[in-house]
């Protein structure tokens, strides 16, 4: 099974809207068709982005927020990183780094361009939702 980090922002747009996040979300991890690590730093993230007022606007996104967390601390293998990392200049990404050298995981699946403007990060391929959506339906 694939280990796959995913940022927050890609479960922000999957409770908001039904396109690639939204697939991988319910198809891929809902499902047990994938492996989510996560570590503590990157779930306190999860939990602080999902409650903020501004996403009250989206039609029962809290009710979708909590659930997701819910499955989130139910089926993801925790990880602790050890190893302090600082290769992006936005500090809080690095926490994913962390974990991805920790978990060794296959994937990270993030929106975040700005940030993440490489194609791998030791043995993780760095990928948007819609290419980690295509490579997967490929296999």
């Amino acid at each position: 099974m694939q280990k796959i980090i995913i940022d927050t922002n890609v479960f922000v747009s999957a409770l908001i809207q039904r396109s690639y996040p939204y697939l991988i979300v319910r198809e891929l991890f809902i499902e047990e068709k994938i492996q989510l690590c996560v570590s503590d730093e990157l779930l306190a993230e999860y939990y602080e982005v999902l409650s903020r007022p501004k996403f009250s606007q989206f039609p029962d996104f809290f009710i979708r927020a909590e659930a997701l967390l819910a499955d989130i601390d139910n089926r993801a293998e925790k990880y602790y990183p050890t190893t302090k990392i600082s290769l992006i200049s936005d500090q809080d990404d690095n926490k994913i780094l962390e974990l991805a050298e920790e978990s060794q995981a296959d994937f990270i699946v993030t929106g975040n361009t700005n940030d993440f403007t490489f194609t791998h990060y030791k043995s993780s391929r760095v990928l948007s939702p819609k290419e980690y959506w295509e490579l997967h339906n490929e296999t």
